[in-house]
């Protein structure tokens, strides 16, 4: 699977939730894992994290909003219940995101509403615990960017393994003015004309 994706929390106030979260994110595959603000304690968070995935995945703490930084071209996604929230079935992932919840008695702070690029929420009749809100998103991410067979119509597992994925030919980008040539069209263009030889398929003389 392509990309990467990393989670957080802002104004978290029971640190085993984010333990418990964390371990989630290590099983998903996680890249790093955040917490913005609130209470924050590596000791509890471990009460929880019985994968001890601290040793695995990256923590940042960052003790207020202005502090976050992340990778550029990463996308935020922040995970809320608002009334023009995507809803996560109808949601396409970007290929790099850091998703956010909010405090397990709160919202996401309007200043961290501002700064997301996407607002999704899980259609559930009310709010769900942080680890398992951020648990189901991180497994809607797995199961539609992942390459897995196709459901079958008929209740049971998959009548034929997942398409091979097939590798088209090696494209080289670089700002020397060859993006999208292949390798071949790029070391040929780039032998002089008077040159005897050139390029050409595996295994041909010219």
């Amino acid at each position: 699977m392509r990309g990467y994706f990393a989670i957080g929390v802002e104004g978290l106030s029971k640190p085993m939730n984010a333990g418990t979260l964390f371990r989630s994110a290590h099983a998903f595959g996680a890249s790093f894992v955040f917490t913005i603000g609130g209470v924050w304690s590596s000791g509890e968070a471990r009460l929880s994290d019985t994968a001890d995935s601290a040793s695995e995945v990256p923590h940042y703490h960052f003790g207020k909003l202005d502090e976050l930084r992340l990778p550029d071209r990463c996308s935020l996604v922040g995970i809320e219940l608002m009334a023009d929230s995507v809803e996560l079935p109808s949601f396409r992932h970007p290929r790099s995101a850091a998703y956010v919840l909010g405090p397990e008695r709160g919202s996401l702070s309007p200043e961290l509403v501002a700064r997301c690029d996407h607002i999704i929420r899980i259609p559930t009749s009310f709010c769900i615990n942080v680890a398992v809100a951020g648990s189901i998103v991180m497994y809607d991410r797995l199961i539609s960017l992942g390459r897995y067979a196709e459901r079958p119509v008929a209740p049971g597992g998959p009548l034929a393994p997942p398409p091979v994925h097939v590798h088209g030919k090696q494209i080289i980008r670089n700002p020397d003015g060859n993006s999208g040539k292949s390798v071949s069209q790029a070391v040929e263009e780039s032998v002089p004309a008077e040159w005897p030889l050139k390029v050409g398929k595996p295994g041909s003389a010219r």
